[in-house]
């Protein structure tokens, strides 16, 4: 199926926390074949791009997250309306990695082969981390303390 399914949602609030989703309204079983997590790359409001997916949280239907830097720019809050176009995602999902995180991989092929076997979210995760550090200090605080979270077994930051 190559047409984008649009849909508007209301984006509700998960639990207590700061996370919001939004239900997807259609059965992914008839639409992608799967009662599975189903990766997708959406389009919020025809203007904020976005690849995730769609999972059943125990909930009824399948919901897509909402992430705070999304709900950020499109100026929207829980309890607003959204409009959503998404198509399924059959790209590989690559996580860029800079070279002097590659380099430290390198010195660290331990902690390399963890980073490996992780999602692609978590990698992800990880990587923005370090990249959001303003100050070239902090940058290299928060990379040497990702090989340490990582050999710890954590999954995310």
């Amino acid at each position: 199926m190559n047409s984008p399914i649009k849909f508007t949602a209301i984006i509700k609030q998960h639990r207590e926390m700061n996370a919001a989703f939004v239900e997807f309204p259609f059965s992914t079983e008839e639409l992608f074949h799967t009662k599975g997590q189903v990766k997708i790359k959406a389009t919020f409001e025809n203007r904020i791009e976005y690849r995730g997916s769609l999972a059943k949280m125990k909930s009824d239907c399948h919901i897509l997250g909402l992430t705070q830097e999304i709900r950020k720019q499109l100026g929207k809050t829980i309890g607003d309306e959204v409009s959503v176009s998404l198509i399924e995602d059959k790209e590989e999902r690559v996580v860029e990695i800079a070279n002097d995180i590659a380099l430290l991989f390198n010195e660290n092929p331990e902690a390399k082969e963890l980073f490996d076997k992780m999602s692609y979210t978590h990698k992800k995760e990880y990587i923005r981390w370090i990249e959001e550090a303003k100050k070239t200090e902090t940058r290299e605080n928060r990379k040497i303390k990702m090989i340490q979270m990582i050999l710890d077994g954590k999954k995310g930051v």
